[in-house]
């Protein structure tokens, strides 16, 4: 692992570093800020349509990303993104009411979610992708997610801050909740100072990005697909996942963190897991039969009313649930032509986040009415009906590594 990152293009350094910093923003504000919004007295279905509002905002700059990367290469929207990130944090630390805070928001680069659904995703998988050669691509994805992940463990446990921080500096709770989201505000500061140093691939490419081409067809079908599967994961993204813990359970903010701290990093290992996994077996059937349990897990959840056997079921399927991420974004790369790359990654994500914008505010409502996991039922429903779906369609299309290694 050393070696291989030591070999990497600086780009893809950068993009890992800055990924793993805006992971310690993302693990912690995914609990805090379902509890900073029910402290200011907000329910349930409100915090789902502000995470809807995140969400379907976050589509939007991402369609956006698709269409300026071909002009302005990654590097300068990588900096706008920075700058929404430090509007973000400042602008939730000093708003309370809901309408500034449903603004922000939209417009903002908030991430409810374990994984990363914003703006900078498409971005850097671009960046990633012309960084490497073909056979690495799966391990640079890996090493991608997993340093979100093992970063975004550790930023969850910063959420503990708001039980210990009135005791420590005798400060409220909702100050303690505030201080984080100014700390989020300085981690998008950190980021684009790393995102300074990045190339344009616009400036250094001989193969300049283009639209979708001969690939069109099979990104579209993917992409149905996918959409497909992050509508039923926004039905239980970890914010709305930690309003339901929250609500169900009664836990502390600091109890909760320590879950989510354990769940994030057996998602971490899995990531490295997925590269041998999928060389010996294909990105395809790696995606599906990991994925397919984990959504067993999902559904059987709803249907236990212990807690240690919850968080059991929710260990097991951070083990497997996210083996899909790397091999994923790999395949799509791998299927279309380097020119394609960025139009492709683009397009791949607006869905997906648009799909999964419309869920939480379902999500909320459903748990405004009751506290049974009714998001975590139907999210991993139709997560399994996508898994089932891809394996009949996909499964004899293979990328051009394992072709050749046939």
């Amino acid at each position: 692992m050393t070696t291989f990152l030591k070999q990497a293009h600086s780009d893809a350094k950068r993009a890992i570093i800055a990924r793993g910093l805006r992971a310690v923003g993302d693990g912690y504000v995914s609990i805090v800020l379902p509890a900073y919004l029910l402290a200011l007295g907000y329910n349930a279905f409100q915090i789902g349509t502000l995470i809807t509002a995140t969400l379907l905002g976050s589509a939007i700059l991402t369609f956006l990303a698709g269409m300026v990367t071909s002009r302005f290469g990654e590097r300068r929207p990588l900096l706008w993104a920075s700058a929404l990130m430090i509007f973000t944090g400042l602008g939730f630390a000093l708003f309370q009411t809901f309408w500034p805070l449903l603004l922000i928001a939209f417009i903002g680069t908030l991430n409810p979610s374990a994984g990363d659904v914003s703006v900078f995703l498409p971005l850097e998988q671009a960046l990633l992708a012309r960084s490497v050669e073909q056979g690495d691509r799966t391990r640079i994805y890996a090493y991608y997610a997993a340093a979100g992940a093992l970063l975004a463990a550790l930023g969850t446990l910063l959420a503990a801050f708001v039980d210990v921080g009135p005791k420590w500096f005798g400060i409220g709770t909702v100050d303690a909740m505030r201080l984080l989201f100014l700390l989020y505000a300085g981690l998008g500061a950190a980021a684009a100072f790393i995102y300074r140093g990045t190339s344009d691939s616009h400036l250094h490419s001989d193969r300049p990005t283009t639209a979708l081409g001969p690939s069109r067809l099979m990104v579209y079908r993917l992409t149905a697909l996918f959409s497909v599967d992050a509508f039923g994961g926004g039905f239980f993204v970890q914010t709305i996942l930690a309003v339901w813990l929250l609500q169900s359970f009664h836990l502390p903010i600091a109890a909760a963190s320590t879950i989510f701290f354990w769940t994030n990093l057996f998602t971490a290992v899995s990531y490295f897991v997925a590269v041998p996994i999928s060389k010996r077996f294909g990105l395809i059937n790696t995606m599906v039969f990991t994925h397919l349990p984990s959504n067993l897990c999902l559904v059987a959840i709803p249907f236990v009313a212990n807690l240690p056997a919850v968080i059991a079921l929710l260990v097991i399927r951070s083990l497997l649930s996210q083996m899909d991420v790397p091999t994923r974004t790999s395949y799509v790369m791998s299927v279309v032509t380097p020119p394609e790359r960025p139009a492709a990654a683009s397009l791949t994500s607006v869905p997906r986040s648009l799909a999964s914008a419309v869920s939480p505010v379902i999500a909320g409502y459903l748990l405004s009415l009751s506290t049974f996991g009714w998001p975590l039922l139907i999210g991993g429903a139709l997560k399994i009906g996508y898994d089932l779906t891809l394996l009949f369609m996909f499964r004899h299309i293979r990328a051009p590594e394992e072709v050749s290694r046939a």
